[in-house]
């Protein structure tokens, strides 16, 4: 079957799929990373979202190479560059990722016009479609946080000059439309404000959180900002760093080269957010499990056609290690869900509301 399209803007139309590419360079090899992106490509998916951080867990040794795979394939596969929607981001303030210029210890002018360089570089592009600010320049409770601290604060560069940089990079050719992720209402409307109080900054397109059926906390706040503003919402983690497979409720936690293994003691963020551990999260996974195994669905098929059926989301962005992932989500692309199941999908979510946050 073929995936579904949405129109981002006039001239940008992307797959209502969009490969997710953290996985390159650490869990896949670049022949299995060229085999997964030629699959997803004659499925119809023409969208792909990396980072320069990329491949996690994140590494000094392998930092870039799901950018470079990406590149390689395009290059190698002779792909014309208008057939293919790339996005990526840079990286926010680290005091982990001492090996990304420093930190880096801001995100100024400086790091984002450096990092925009390096990313045309190792995607062997002349533009990038869709270029995103990975997390804020500003402490913000994020990756698994829920409660705000005032005393976290600490001197960050302004959003003026992050647009004034990004606006840059537009005019030279460089970007085609900026995003934002992991941001707050706070955060996307300041930079609305801004944005629009300068003609000259470049349009605020797209918001990537987030979202599945263990996080919508994109609904408390965040919907009615990107529905009035019109700013699309990219959901990343649509089946919760795989948990909502029900492949980890097995006896044995899974198949071992399952990332949650694999990485064991090595993802903090991951393991963190998503801990079966926790008894409220367990409940409400082997409860959408039995849902979609009730009305013959797969569990995956649930969990992403649950996020397409959002009027917000534009994509859900997956990943996928191997090719019969691959091949589930984008048949689930095309399940639709019934008022029935949708409506135990929110009787579960009433008793176990958001265990991922």
């Amino acid at each position: 079957m073929a995936v579904p399209f949405f129109n981002l803007a006039p001239d940008l139309k992307v797959s209502r799929l969009c490969f997710g590419t953290m996985t390159f360079g650490e869990q896949n090899s670049l022949p299995q990373s060229i085999r997964l992106l030629d699959q997803a490509f004659h499925a119809g998916v023409n969208f792909f979202d990396s980072a320069e951080m990329y491949p996690v867990p994140q590494r000094r040794e392998t930092q870039g190479r799901s950018e470079e795979y990406v590149g390689r394939w395009i290059r190698d596969r002779r792909i014309a560059r208008d057939r293919v929607v790339l996005a990526t981001k840079v990286t926010g303030p680290s005091g982990q990722m001492t090996w990304i210029r420093g930190g880096p210890n801001s995100l100024d002018a400086r790091n984002i016009l450096e990092a925009i360089d390096g990313s045309l570089l190792r995607m062997c592009s002349d533009y990038i479609d869709l270029y995103q600010i990975h997390w804020p320049d500003r402490y913000i409770p994020m990756f698994g946080e829920t409660e705000y601290d005032p005393s976290r604060q600490y001197i960050f560069v302004t959003i003026e000059e992050q647009l004034d940089a990004l606006r840059r990079a537009v005019d030279a050719g460089k970007i085609r439309y900026i995003g934002l992720s992991n941001e707050t209402p706070y955060g996307v409307m300041k930079f609305l404000q801004l944005a629009k109080n300068s003609d000259l900054a470049p349009k605020i397109l797209t918001l990537q959180n987030s979202y599945n059926l263990l996080c919508r906390n994109f609904d408390s706040g965040l919907a009615e900002c990107c529905h009035h503003e019109r700013i699309s919402l990219l959901a990343y983690s649509p089946m919760a760093m795989g948990i909502l497979s029900g492949k980890y409720l097995s006896p044995g936690r899974g198949p071992s080269d399952a990332r949650m293994n694999l990485f064991k003691g090595k993802y903090s963020e991951g393991e963190s957010r998503y801990n079966l551990s926790r008894a409220s999260l367990k409940a409400a996974v082997e409860e959408y499990v039995n849902i979609a195994e009730k009305y013959g669905l797969s569990p995956s098929s649930l969990a992403i056609a649950f996020v397409l059926k959002h009027p917000l989301v534009a994509s859900a962005v997956f990943g996928a290690t191997k090719s019969w992932q691959l091949a589930e989500v984008v048949e689930a692309s095309g399940v639709h869900l019934t008022s029935e199941i949708l409506s135990e999908v929110d009787e579960v979510h009433a008793r176990y509301p958001n265990p991922c946050p």
